[in-house]
């Protein structure tokens, strides 16, 4: 995975961790076609963001992928299971070990999104004035211990507490990973990276329902079998939040694997193609004006559509699956190939979007995957067509883990303000969370095994957030020719340093990252 470098001179200078001189040069050459603003003209230095050194480079993006993101994919991984085994539990007879009475394992799973939303926003800022890499390791303490608790769970009221401390302690961790990761790496890094992470949680899915396959073998147990499935899960992160704890930098500058030279290489990287203040000190009501730009509210309105596609096909595939009429077993088996599709999905996106320099139009194909699966899904006769109906719940993964990775990298590619950045992921990646609360209560029993309703309302959110994401993309193609034509230059986002980038919509030099 190659860092994106444009293409330079092979004689010109080595890099600086100084990109002033650079962005200055920039905003001269700019500033003398303003004068010519009927005929627009093609920037000619637009290298500006690039480090020089690219064998360099290359050697410090592989430190961190090696380094960081096998480590960060295997923490979401133990996330992901801790939040979605409850599906694979009810196939195994949860509600009746617990007594559940009709609508109370709805319940029990819509509590878990109330102190999700609340708490996430708050975590999110004790994440960056106290470091990520302290606060991701204790959150995945609390969420670890929390299932692990799951397992003594006598009754409706114990499961009910369990899952509201569950939801408040994996709150913001999301965000926060998304936070970390843009200390660093680049804009145009961003996508793949996060897509390999975020991968880990369809991967969760898969492993999931295989773990859930081995686990429901046991009979004749001390336990209900369902009960061992969180001992296992629960004990797995608690065991790895210690590594992590120890293991995670603070940052680029404080990582033990990297020479005085990679620190160096480091800050520059993010100095001039992520962050206009590297390591800035948190300010609240700066990073609040966020939400005076109206994208911003875009952006939440399109996280609330991807919300219950996204929360429906991670608590409910399993239920889903067993309309095609097989087994327990079975049932928790054939959600592993939809779930590793999903990833495979997910990558082949990211990876597109990261070499395009492109963001909306992969997150609009994601939504248009979720709205087609859940409409054939629901039009279709299940029993006599169970090919298609098992390929469509291909199609709801594949539509569901795209926006929900892409969506926040193409927000924060257009945040350099670091405050900025992680209040509105914090605030955005919950508003998608907390609509488990739709998703959780629209997959009824009485709708069992066809859950139309549930179906058809999913599939109106999907087609929502297509056309939300093709008009937030249109705005912003529109918008950047408007700015071209005031200044006189054509200019896009991946050329401009990010210091000239850092007040947002509201500096002259700001271009839309697409």
């Amino acid at each position: 995975m190659d860092p994106d470098n444009s293409v330079l001179p092979e004689d010109t200078p080595k890099y600086s961790i100084t990109p002033n001189t650079a962005a200055d040069d920039l905003h001269e050459k700019m500033a003398t076609v303003e004068s010519l603003p009927e005929k627009p003209q093609v920037a000619e230095t637009m290298n500006t963001p690039a480090v020089l050194d690219h064998k360099a480079e290359r050697a410090l993006v592989w430190k961190f992928d090696s380094r960081l993101l096998p480590v960060m994919a295997i923490m979401y991984l133990f996330n992901s299971l801790d939040k979605a085994n409850l599906g694979n539990a009810k196939t195994a007879g949860l509600e009746k070990s617990l007594g559940l009475g009709d609508d109370q394992y709805n319940i029990i799973l819509s509590v878990f999104f109330v102190p999700y939303v609340l708490t996430a926003p708050v975590l999110g800022i004790l994440g960056k004035k106290f470091g990520p890499s302290l606060v991701l390791p204790l959150m995945m303490f609390s969420f670890g211990s929390f299932t692990l608790l799951t397992a003594a769970t006598k009754n409706f009221g114990g499961i009910m507490a369990i899952r509201w401390f569950l939801g408040m302690s994996e709150s913001a961790f999301f965000p926060l990973v998304i936070y970390y990761q843009t200390m660093f790496y680049r804009r145009g890094e961003l996508a793949r990276r996060l897509a390999i992470f975020y991968a880990a949680s369809n991967i969760s899915g898969a492993f999931g329902g295989l773990l859930a396959f081995g686990v429901f073998q046991i009979k004749g147990g001390i336990l209900d079998n369902w009960r061992y499935l969180f001992l296992i899960e629960g004990s797995c992160s608690v065991l790895f939040s210690i590594f992590a704890f120890w293991y995670l930098p603070r940052s680029a500058a404080e990582a033990r694997f990297l020479t005085a030279e990679q620190k160096d290489l480091a800050y520059h990287r993010i100095a001039v193609d992520s962050s206009g203040v590297v390591n800035e000190e948190f300010n609240l009501r700066d990073a609040m004006r966020i939400f005076r730009e109206p994208t911003s509210w875009m952006i939440l309105a399109i996280e609330v559509c991807l919300g219950v596609p996204l929360q429906s096909v991670t608590l409910f595939l399993p239920q889903i699956i067993a309309r095609l009429g097989y087994g327990t077993v079975k049932t928790n088996l054939y959600t592993v190939a939809p779930n590793v599709s999903g990833a495979v999905m997910l990558l082949i996106l990211a990876f597109a979007s990261d070499h395009t320099r492109l963001r909306f139009p992969f997150v609009a194909a994601g939504f248009l995957f979720t709205f087609i699966g859940f409409v054939i899904y629901a039009a279709i006769d299940v029993e006599q067509d169970l090919q298609v109906a098992y390929f469509a719940s291909f199609m709801m993964t594949w539509g569901t883990s795209a926006p929900s990775v892409l969506l926040d990298v193409l927000y924060n590619n257009n945040i350099a303000n670091e405050n900025r950045r992680v209040v509105l992921t914090s605030f955005g990646v919950p508003v998608a969370n907390v609509m488990g609360l739709v998703s959780s209560n629209i997959f009824r029993n009485q709708d069992a095994p066809r859950y139309i309703p549930a179906l058809a309302t999913t599939a109106a959110f999907g087609g929502t957030g297509l056309v939300l994401t093709l008009l937030l993309g249109a705005y912003m193609i529109v918008d950047n020719k408007r700015r071209d034509k005031k200044q006189g230059v054509v200019v896009k986002a991946k050329d401009i340093p990010t210091e000239k980038l850092y007040d947002g919509p509201s500096s002259p030099d700001f271009r839309w990252f697409l």
